[in-house]
């Protein structure tokens, strides 16, 4: 693979359907800006004729949803109790892991917030007999309207502490088992009597309506209920499964333990507030947990499933963190999803989550999506959705639409259109045949017949493919996660660590920067696909362009927070330039032909862009090193030797770029051209300890793995092979074969508390592994004293106890370099043990100032032995391979070990 990228598939993550810049990419020579000063061009506000329709709220006041199979049901119409009567024919138990709306726990408590009060209201509710409840006159009327309640202005601390926080009323709903939540249920302030941010003094609660639902009920077969009726409600503290339960009146509704029947709540009498003694600060803090629920809960619909509540935290996370980075038309679109009805939420998220682009309605099924026709008419009028249009189809959604197609159906438009189709024909070639005949313009007719076989095709709109990929790249501000990472938290698979999001400072000034990063995104999707493709037309053209925007005197980094630059345009370009210069370089190793040394040529001036363009800048050394190389390519030698001269006083050039620079200038700079031997030659050419041990290899081609028998006669690989020989005559070694895996996992154990320490600006979502700095100099810069002092404990001998409180403390939860599976806590002692507090202290040091540079290349093998029972000794020692040699970025570790004052060696495998 060309050298970054990986890095820039990362960057890229989940390709999108749609590039709103793309002919714009294409067609201009120079770049993609609109104007003289270099502006981004805006985001086409009409991507699509069905944007430009109006966005209607999808609720019909004439209709409502009945809350046992979800039907739309005409609310005037008086049949609707034998609607109900039907449904309740076939109703459940209630499950036992239902909570009753007393037990749930509405929003994330603030960390200031006495908790004692509740605590001590709960007791003293639990403790009411019967009617004697805190309210025992109580009046409740059944909503005229029971669609969904309007959204209103959030307050609540964070959306994404409610999704993340585990719930007992809720199971995990995964996509493959879309089942409702249990005991969703939902309070807001009935807009009769708004009571949102203020506080009501208890004597002010009489004639108070709040909206509510109830939710694991029991009903009786002997009365019905109807849209207005008054209620009455009490406590059952008999029930010996729930002794929080609510016993009423309520008559002939639905039974069905995932639905819930809205009802208003308005207090009658407060006589027993006063009853109860409750003190001011008891009710104020009561009632300041009622307006947080109220606000809290306002966007979830009570029959919500989790993804889909998860998807409606991230939209309104993004509107409200990153409002100004969008137009008002934008916002308006976005908000309008949450008063959409469930099933057409669900069916969009559903397709938005699949590869597409086109979906055949007549073959889309969900369980959980009662009336999927019904819900895509929705998504369609709200400007998610639109539909396969014969009169405007382009040779893409031709090509697309047909895919869709079965070989069977593809072969009766052949034979509707009566062209020659045998059976060997595969699907590709019949897909072939047919767009050319569409194209030479024989088979007008075409889009009709394929929607004659396929029926209603549809794809996500491309304004809402832009918006939903901006709300997620916003949300995760990183291309490798996505709604999935959600289910992966609700499902317990990944468990994300704790520490507090201190925002001061936004990662996007203003729009323009946003829309000038995604453009720079486009661009580096391009080239990624292209080199799949294997496309050289595209990605020179992809190079060129991410060229043309690389101005001197740029740097990706900004003087108040510098780690912000990896979200700028500047910074993706300068990856596909970076980029491109391997894919040139490659092109001259794999051509050898002279003619294509001007690809070297290319390469340099790339380079040399790079280098004047990006002072402060990490990759700078690799940039250098690769530049003296192809210089020396292309026959100057001593242009090679001054550009690696210049490199060495350079401050961004570290670990093995600058190891391989010292290389060269050695190799190079020998009379004539230099007289004067470098002062770091001497520490460079130090010997490294070299141990040779045979082994019987299992084959010899070059390129492969080499593979050996090990004592036992079974194959293995070299470095299994030396773990063999050191636990035997090479010592009595104990040892993991590790790499970097073992001393990122020790470093991250041992930091855990700096790692994720209160540092403004580099928490950003509660779904973050590390810090956004982590792997920058500001790391070490904005924790120097924290890391110093948890590096002086290490030194002084703490760092096993260190490692045991931190393995017991988060054994589980992610962490950037952490690996809980690979190596045991008896293993990670015993390392740690016997390196010593000095040996690991520095080498922490060195990964916290650089761990960028230093997080590679580590020696393969770490062994230990003990000599006492807590103390030791430890050894690394890197494997080598018949034909095989240290690499720059390997020696340039081994020597740093040795300054540290570890012990180290190569162990060379030679065949026997």
């Amino acid at each position: 693979m060309l050298k970054g990228r990986e890095s820039l598939v990362r960057l890229v993550g989940k390709r999108r359907r749609f590039l709103p810049n793309r002919l714009a990419i294409l067609e201009s020579t120079l770049n993609l800006c609109s104007d003289d000063h270099c502006n981004p061009l805006p985001v086409e506000k009409n991507l699509d004729p069905y944007d430009d329709r109006d966005i209607e709220s999808s609720s019909s006041r004439k209709y409502v949803t009945c809350p046992v199979c979800s039907c739309r049901v005409n609310g005037e119409d008086s049949t609707i109790n034998s609607h109900l009567d039907e449904c309740l024919s076939r109703g459940t138990k209630r499950k036992l892991t239902q909570s009753t709306l007393l037990q749930l726990n509405f929003y994330s408590r603030s960390k200031d917030q006495p908790q004692s009060h509740v605590l001590k209201s709960e007791k003293k509710e639990s403790s009411v007999g019967p009617g004697d409840g805190l309210m025992p006159s109580t009046v409740h009327k059944l909503p005229k309207d029971a669609s969904c309640i309007e959204n209103d202005e959030i307050i609540c601390e964070s959306l994404v502490e409610c999704a993340m926080r585990p719930q007992k009323d809720c199971l995990f709903d995964a996509l493959n088992h879309c089942e409702r939540t249990n005991g969703a249920s939902e309070i807001c302030c009935s807009p009769k009597n708004k009571t949102s941010g203020m506080l009501v003094a208890r004597d002010d609660l009489s004639g108070l309506i709040l909206q509510t639902f109830i939710v694991g009920r029991k009903f009786s077969d002997e009365k019905e209920l109807n849209l207005g009726e008054r209620i009455s409600l009490e406590r059952d503290p008999t029930n010996v499964k729930d002794p929080n339960a609510i016993k009423g009146l309520v008559t002939t509704a639905p039974r069905s333990s995932v639905d819930v029947v809205p009802i208003e709540v308005m207090c009658d009498n407060n006589k027993l507030f006063h009853e109860n003694n409750f003190d001011d600060e008891e009710f104020k803090s009561l009632w300041t947990s009622i307006q947080k629920a109220i606000d809290s809960t306002k966007n979830f619909t009570p029959n919500a499933l989790k993804y889909q509540k998860n998807f409606s935290v991230l939209i309104q996370e993004v509107l409200q963190s990153y409002s100004h980075l969008l137009s008002g038309d934008e916002k308006h679109f976005l908000d309008v999803f949450s008063s959409l009805s469930d099933d057409s939420q669900r069916l969009f998220i559903r397709l938005y989550l699949r590869k597409g682009p086109w979906f055949r309605m007549s073959c889309t099924s969900y369980k959980e999506v009662l009336d999927p026709k019904r819900a895509a008419e929705e998504l369609s009028e709200a400007g998610y959705l639109c539909c396969f249009d014969t009169t405007e189809a382009d040779n893409t959604d031709m090509i697309q639409i047909l895919n869709i197609l079965t070989v069977s159906e593809l072969r009766e438009v052949m034979r509707m259109l009566k062209k020659n189709c045998n059976s060997s024909m595969r699907k590709d070639d019949l897909v072939a045949s047919l767009l050319s005949a569409y194209e030479d313009g024989s088979c007008p007719l075409l889009p009709d017949l394929i929607l004659g076989i396929a029926g209603i095709c549809a794809r996500i709109s491309s304004k809402a493919e832009l918006l939903i990929w901006r709300a997620e790249r916003l949300f995760f501000l990183n291309g490798e996660q996505d709604l999935s990472a959600f289910l992966l938290v609700d499902m317990g698979v990944v468990k994300y660590p704790t520490y507090s999001c201190i925002v001061s400072d936004q990662i996007f000034l203003d729009r323009n920067d946003l829309l000038a990063y995604e453009e720079a995104m486009e661009v580096a999707q391009l080239i990624d696909q292209a080199l799949d493709e294997k496309d050289d037309k595209m990605i020179l053209r992809c190079v060129s362009v991410a060229d043309s925007h690389v101005q001197p005197n740029q740097c990706t980094t900004s003087e108040s927070v510098p780690f912000f630059s990896c979200f700028s345009a500047s910074w993706i370009y300068s990856k596909v330039v970076s980029l491109g210069v391997s894919f040139l370089e490659r092109e001259n190793r794999a051509k050898k032909e002279r003619v294509f040394l001007s690809r070297y040529n290319d390469a340099v001036l790339l380079l040399k862009r790079l280098l004047n363009c990006y002072t402060r800048d990490g990759r700078r050394g690799y940039w250098t090193l690769r530049l003296s190389i192809d210089l020396e390519h292309l026959g100057y030698p001593s242009e090679s030797l001054l550009v690696a001269e210049h490199g060495l006083l350079d401050p961004w050039v570290r670990a093995g770029s600058r190891m391989g620079l010292q290389r060269r200038i050695l190799r190079l700079g020998k009379p004539p051209r230099r007289w004067k031997i470098p002062s770091f030659a001497e520490s460079i050419n130090r010997k490294i300890t070299e141990v040779r041990i045979q082994g019987r290899p299992l084959n010899r081609e070059t390129g492969m793995k080499s593979r050996f028998y090990g004592e036992s006669g079974e194959q293995c690989s070299v470095e299994q092979l030396a773990l063999e020989y050191y636990s035997g005559e090479g010592g009595g070694w104990q040892g993991v074969h590790s790499e970097s895996g073992i001393w990122l996992t020790i470093f991250g154990l041992l930091l855990w508390d700096v790692i994720f320490s209160d540092v403004p600006n580099v928490f950003r979502t509660k779904f973050q592994t590390a810090p956004l700095d982590f792997g920058t100099d500001s790391f070490y810069i904005l924790r120097q004293n924290s890391i110093e002092s948890q590096l002086q404990k290490i030194q002084d001998g703490m760092g096993e106890e260190i490692l045991i409180t931190s393995w017991e403390s988060h054994k589980g939860t992610s962490c950037n370099g952490v690996n809980w599976d690979r190596h045991s806590l008896a293993e990670l002692r015993a390392a740690v043990t016997c390196i010593g507090g000095p040996c690991m202290a520095s080498l922490c040091r060195h990964l916290a100032q650089d761990y960028r540079s230093w997080s590679s290349g580590m020696p393969d093998l770490l062994l230990w032995r003990f000599n006492s029972e807590y103390s030791g000794e430890a050894k690394l020692v890197e494997v080598k391979g018949p034909k095989d040699r240290l690499s720059e970025q390997q020696r340039a570790w081994m020597l740093l070990l040795m300054d540290c004052g570890f012990i180290t060696e190569v162990c060379k495998i030679t065949p026997c």
